[in-house]
């Protein structure tokens, strides 16, 4: 357990340590896009904050060499230098994309050779268990296009909700965590090398998401853009990859969450990214439009227009993520009945629901109506409608720096 804090610590520190100089060398280059029109942001705000987290991924994985415990299991296979590459070649590619722009399929084929390189080095998925408890193989050919899939579709579900401070980096962290409890689970259940890597993965990926929020919560001073978006999802996607494919037959005796896991854990903490992914999709061919082209239409905008402040927004997603992605892994561990998870969800979701419309049902007038104040847009009831004036030398806060994100309100930060 200490080992995975050691290694958590080395990818955060490094991590926050490294945002001010990044910061300071997009501005240098002009990796701040000019406003667009669809933007309420008044002034170009840096990104490429994801050069910051590929340093913290990179401590923390040679930090995970030098331990005991993990660095002995990191050495049986190239899961090391798999990331490494991977996430170097798509860091790549989303730092030319921030920097100077980047057709769809152009990004596409950078996505899909970095998935290809975690395959190259032996990071797939040789089997898939399923609900009845027994594996289904799959051949080699068909074992890498799976994989490739399941990285590429993570990749781009943590760009899409890349949209607002802290929401993405706050997401993957908790998504992590999740996965991270779970590992631990099996690995003092079981003894398989996989599940150590999987826990080594995750305990540096929330290391690089904490290192990185202090600068990104709103209001933020930088965003990940693209290359930091398409970075989480990358390692996201390889701790699920190293996870799932523990046979089933040696954890149905856990209990029957045990064997349904390696089904459900990776779509419980996707499972907002998808949801957002999924709908983007439908809404934007329906219209006649490219699945890429941006919109306003994602669930944190549509939060924001009900009448949450952003960082109401983000926290309620927050709790979105924690409740399907915790919510299963405790379950899991306490054994709770499959019958039961179903009703705690219908149950928390109404529960949330009625939390999201509390903003128009204050609006209707009567003892709930809500009362104009002078609050600033972090404790009022919404978001502010229009842009704050530029301040002179100032930076202000705008939506996180994905070609996919859209608006929120800005507020000044003072540039470094």
């Amino acid at each position: 357990m200490r080992e995975y804090l050691f290694m958590a610590l080395a990818a955060a520190a490094v991590t926050y340590l490294l945002v001010p100089l990044v910061r300071r060398f997009a501005i240098r280059i002009g990796a701040m896009p000019e406003v667009r029109d669809r933007d309420v942001h008044t002034t170009p705000t840096p990104r490429l904050g994801g050069l910051a987290m590929y340093g913290g991924l990179v401590a923390g994985l040679l930090t995970a060499t030098q331990l005991d415990k993990t660095g002995g299991v990191l050495a049986q296979d190239d899961t090391v230098l798999a990331l490494i590459v991977a996430g170097g070649l798509i860091t790549l590619t989303g730092f030319l994309d921030d920097w100077w722009g980047m057709d769809a399929f152009i990004k596409l084929g950078g996505q899909i050779g970095a998935a290809g390189v975690l395959v190259w080095f032996g990071l797939f998925l040789p089997w898939i268990p399923w609900v009845s408890g027994e594996s289904i193989g799959l051949a080699p050919d068909l074992s890498a296009i799976i994989t490739i899939l399941v990285v590429v579709v993570s990749i781009n579900a943590v760009n899409f909700v890349d949209g607002l401070d802290g929401l993405a980096a706050g997401i993957v962290g908790i998504a992590a965590a999740a996965t991270w409890v779970y590992a631990i689970f099996l690995d003092q259940s079981i003894e398989q090398n996989r599940i150590n890597t999987t826990a080594a993965i995750t305990a540096i990926l929330i290391g690089m998401c904490l290192g990185f929020l202090p600068h990104n919560f709103h209001p933020a001073r930088i965003f990940m853009g693209d290359t930091g978006a398409m970075l989480l999802g990358l390692v996201l996607a390889s701790s699920l990859i190293t996870v799932t494919p523990v046979d089933a037959d040696v954890i149905q005796g856990m209990n029957r969450f045990g064997a349904l896991m390696p089904i459900l854990l990776p779509a419980a903490v996707m499972v907002l990214p998808l949801i957002d992914l999924i709908s983007a999709v439908i809404r934007r061919t329906s219209m006649g439009l490219s699945p890429f082209a941006p919109d306003r239409g994602h669930l944190h905008h549509r939060l924001l227009d009900i009448g949450h402040s952003h960082r109401r927004t983000v926290l309620i997603m927050y709790a979105w993520t924690s409740l399907f992605a915790l919510g299963l892994v405790g379950m899991s561990v306490k054994g709770v009945p499959v019958v039961s998870f179903p009703i705690v969800i219908v149950l928390a979701i109404g529960v949330l629901l009625v939390l999201m419309a509390l903003p128009r049902w204050r609006g209707r007038g009567g003892s709930h109506s809500a009362k104009p104040t002078n609050k600033p847009d972090d404790e009022d009831d919404g978001p502010a409608t229009g842009p704050m004036p530029p301040i002179r030398g100032d930076v202000q806060s705008t939506p996180q720096g994905s070609d996919d994100t859209s608006v929120v309100p800005a507020f000044p930060v003072r540039s470094s």
